[in-house]
């Protein structure tokens, strides 16, 4: 079943953040925009090169009103010690969460079962809680902030503009389209 839509799971999590353990759930995601990026493990390789690049991103993340969660089937407590000691990870800001359950992992559909790790997801939420965009990469595969702001910058506009939609590449101050009849078959 596609997630595209639907109401973000109940969860209850720990989280660390801003040098605390703090709780985190489902009611986190309500009356913002969140992402919630999953990722394999602390302590690997291609993981501190994502979370590192959304840390140089944050504040333009931070600007658009979108909170950002990191997430693996890690505990708080290996966050923070992964935090303590990798230059890359110190520089993250926002809440690293544990998932030693997998309940979160399980509940966006990225366990890997055998393994017990996540793939790497990447999940924007809108604030009323509903997944509206997601994308889930084979693990050897990293990911890119720019390209995720410009689909949060994206997806906030096909919000605030019902009837348009945001064609290949668009960004900001770019033409939308409005779907209509006459335009089939014109592009």
């Amino acid at each position: 079943m596609a997630l595209i839509n639907t109401q973000v799971k109940p969860f209850q999590a720990t989280a660390y953040h801003a040098g605390k353990f703090v709780p985190v759930s489902e009611e986190n995601f309500k009356g913002k925009w969140s992402v919630v990026v999953f990722y394999p493990a602390d302590f690997t390789f291609v993981c501190p090169t994502e979370l590192g690049d959304l840390a140089e991103h944050y504040a333009k993340f931070q600007k658009l009103g979108v909170e950002i969660y990191g997430v693996s089937t890690d505990t708080h407590f290996t966050h923070k010690a992964w935090h303590d000691t990798s230059e890359t990870i110190a520089q993250v800001q926002y809440p690293l969460v544990g998932d030693p359950t997998a309940t979160l992992a399980r509940n966006f559909d990225v366990l890997i079962d055998d393994e017990g790790l996540a793939l790497r997801g990447t999940f924007l939420i809108d604030p009323e809680g509903k997944i509206k965009l997601y994308e889930i990469h084979d693990n050897g595969i990293g990911r890119d902030a720019n390209e995720l702001i410009r689909k949060v910058q994206a997806a906030q506009y096909v919000a605030s503009h019902p009837g348009e939609v945001c064609p290949a590449k668009w960004t900001p101050g770019a033409q939308t389209l409005t779907p209509s009849l006459d335009l089939v078959g014109k592009i």
